[in-house]
């Protein structure tokens, strides 16, 4: 057998790599989209939306211009955190994503909805459609980092973002609870079935620091985070406590206003990680 070229388009051999390739789907023309992470849960409820906006803050930060796709189409969350109300515009080019207080382009069906409490009830091929168009009929203008909101679970969106869009990696979101390593599990061998490297696994609502004694007060019990992350090789990217003035933020829609390094070394990581595959 010849020496793979990776070029499927003039290849005639019949493999796995060609047929994931033939399902990705192309980006608008004039889109320049360089990495792409899509963050992931097993089970809804564990604040990925809110990991999601607060990366997207953090490479902002760096000086990367950043985008997120919002993927969760029946319970889009992002536009809230960031306060964004602007419609998306257009043209014969395609759809042009509004774009944040501090220049971070988003797109979400909640922008598309007169009324954004009005519930999106579509069935699942029509929300997997939706979310290829944001990717194919986008135009994302020089973006550096792209992250994807996908919904929790492991069902029609999550399958349709990991076999239409190129994904560098993902960022797996957890929380403290007992049953999280079976959680991280479902998620970390999904991707290993669609063979998208892990970049790591960041806990959510790790506890609750006193504002009086400043002791953590674990809500949930005592995390085992680390010992999940070592068992399957991951990086520990984050611990994000129950933290009364993020959440308020975030109903405010000022998450771009965030004080703390929660995810820090999350965005540090993340830059690394990418970086070494160019």
């Amino acid at each position: 057998m010849s020496e793979c070229t990776h070029n499927c388009s003039t290849c005639s051999s019949d493999c796995s790599s060609k047929e994931k390739n033939s399902l990705m789907e192309q980006p608008n023309a004039l889109s320049s989209v360089k990495h792409i992470i899509a963050v992931v849960s097993g089970k809804g409820g564990v604040g990925k939306s809110l990991v999601t906006s607060m990366l997207a803050v953090n490479m902002q930060r760096l000086g990367y211009k950043v985008g997120i796709l919002d993927a969760d189409i029946t319970g889009p969350s992002i536009p809230k955190s960031f306060g964004l109300k602007k419609g998306v515009d257009g043209d014969e080019h395609g759809m042009i994503p509004p774009t944040t207080t501090s220049g971070i382009d988003i797109m979400s069906v909640n922008l598309m909805l007169e009324d954004e409490t009005k519930p999106v009830v579509w069935r699942g091929p029509v929300i997997a459609g939706a979310v290829k168009q944001f990717w194919t009929d986008t135009i994302w203008n020089d973006i550096d980092y792209m992250f994807i909101d996908c919904p929790p679970g492991t069902g029609d969106v999550p399958l349709t973002v990991f076999q239409s869009i190129p994904i560098d990696g993902i960022v797996i979101v957890s929380s403290p609870q007992e049953l999280v390593s079976m959680i991280v599990e479902k998620a970390a061998n999904m991707a290993k079935m669609m063979e998208i490297p892990v970049y790591g696994i960041v806990e959510n609502m790790s506890y609750v620091k006193c504002p009086d004694c400043g002791k953590e007060i674990k809500v949930f019990g005592e995390s085992h985070i680390e010992e999940i992350a070592e068992k399957f090789g991951y990086d520990l990217l984050g611990r994000i406590p129950m933290d009364p003035k993020l959440s308020a933020l975030v109903d405010k829609g000022w998450i771009e206003m965030m004080n703390n390094d929660y995810l820090d070394t999350a965005a540090d990581i993340l830059v690394n990680r990418t970086q070494k595959k160019m």
